[in-house]
């Protein structure tokens, strides 16, 4: 029987939305614009000369990149024996929760509640309602920021005067940020539960309330821990991690899969503190995996560490270190295996601002049975039928498998 397995590289979009111009994005262009960076001499902090990503170029990178916005990046070339696509987002956003909840088989039909880019962003009723549940002596923030710079801005003050920072996004999301230690970590996320459970009272239908833990003595070395976590609303339906689980297999999240998914059709989940130990992480998931089981995979370092702060070399280095380890992963695949590589949204680190960017996203198609093709676009549920598919299971209420798989079970 067969097994299936989805990694998602967080935000390696490449560009070509036909919608991009309604989010602001038109013209992004994750990988296009990191390796014309790179070719440029641009992106030399660290490393040097054009991007360089063999593995991913030989499963389809730069085909996929050209089905998306008409032309290979410079540097990367086509993959002679790749099987590959441009995947498209039919979902009214461009997060994380959007993303992955479509790539699994259910796009959004509703859109979020976004709080607004004014100080304070958030209602009164609902920081009072903050306040309140956490025993709190006020809160700090109530802006749109980003998490590194608002943690360096106003860490020291949330220590000394013991006030978590509250900020939050372009995206649906309430982040909260404390120091580990002086705050409490049990404390955070005790204070993230509240939030959740205030923000669906008052039916703010907001993706997540993320907990921002940090570390550290002061501004100049406060750090953010591996210690994150999220708190999300459930999907509206089941996805294709609820179909594995259903018909007998196991669905193992690795990163923070189970988090984006509220645990439903997650009941196993694997976390490391970046992304090369969830690289090893899920290489044992795939050794582990039993017939019939699904791995989900998310990359997260890709949008929090580089795509968010504006920094091409940093992504590029990042790219090309996740690029080398891709072999590993590979030869642990076996006849009747199925791996995708894909993306859930576009982060430009060349645009403007240090939001997601709305693009298309690979899809990169691997295993001992997989023929070459160019399969065009495809849509992100696309993604979700065709893992349904080679696992046997019965057709979803969206999508449609793009790969002609030998071997395809009938549904059990």
């Amino acid at each position: 029987m067969a097994r299936a397995f989805l990694f998602v590289m967080d935000s390696v979009g490449i560009g070509g939305a036909p919608d991009a111009a309604a989010f602001g994005d038109e013209g992004a262009d994750t990988l296009g614009h990191i390796a014309r960076e790179c070719a440029e001499g641009r992106a030399d902090d660290g490393r040097s000369g054009p991007l360089s990503l063999p593995n991913l170029c030989a499963l389809g990178i730069g085909d996929a990149a050209e089905v998306a916005s008409g032309a290979v990046p410079p540097g990367l070339s086509k993959g002679a024996e790749a099987c590959f696509a441009a995947g498209e987002e039919v979902s009214a956003g461009k997060d994380t929760i959007t993303g992955h909840w479509e790539l699994a088989g259910a796009p959004l039909s509703q859109d979020w509640h976004y709080f607004p880019n004014t100080r304070p962003a958030f209602p009164g009723a609902l920081v009072e309602r903050l306040i309140e549940a956490g025993g709190l002596p006020g809160i700090l923030g109530d802006e749109h920021a980003s998490g590194t710079e608002i943690i360096a801005r106003l860490g020291e003050e949330s220590v000394a005067t013991g006030r978590p920072i509250v900020y939050t996004s372009a995206d649906s999301v309430l982040q909260i940020a404390a120091h580990e230690e002086a705050f409490g970590l049990e404390r955070l996320y005790a204070l993230c539960e509240a939030s959740r459970e205030i923000l669906d009272d008052m039916g703010l239908r907001v993706g997540r309330v993320i907990a921002r833990p940090f570390t550290g003595e002061d501004a100049t070395t406060f750090q953010r821990t591996p210690n994150r976590h999220d708190y999300a609303v459930p999907p509206p339906e089941p996805t294709l991690c609820d179909r594995v689980v259903a018909a007998g297999g196991r669905t193992v999240g690795i990163g923070k899969i189970q988090d984006i998914f509220a645990g439903q059709g997650v009941p196993e989940s694997l976390k490391g503190p970046d992304d090369m130990a969830l690289f090893t992480l899920a290489c044992g998931a795939i050794r582990d995996a039993g017939p019939g089981d699904f791995v989900f995979a998310n990359f997260v370092q890709f949008d929090s560490d580089f795509g968010h702060r504006r920094d091409p070399a940093g992504y590029a280095r990042h790219l090309e270190a996740f690029d080398a380890r891709l072999p590993e992963a590979l030869s642990l695949l076996q006849p009747g295996d199925l791996l995708l590589i894909v993306a859930d949204h576009g982060n430009d680190p060349t645009w403007t601002g240090t939001d997601h960017t709305r693009e298309r996203v690979p899809v990169l198609c691997a295993g001992p049975d997989v023929a070459p093709g160019n399969h065009g676009v495809v849509r992100f549920a696309d993604v979700a039928e065709t893992l349904a598919a080679h696992l046997g299971l019965a057709p979803g209420r969206h999508g449609e498998p793009f790969l002609p798989l030998p071997a395809r079970k009938s549904p059990r």
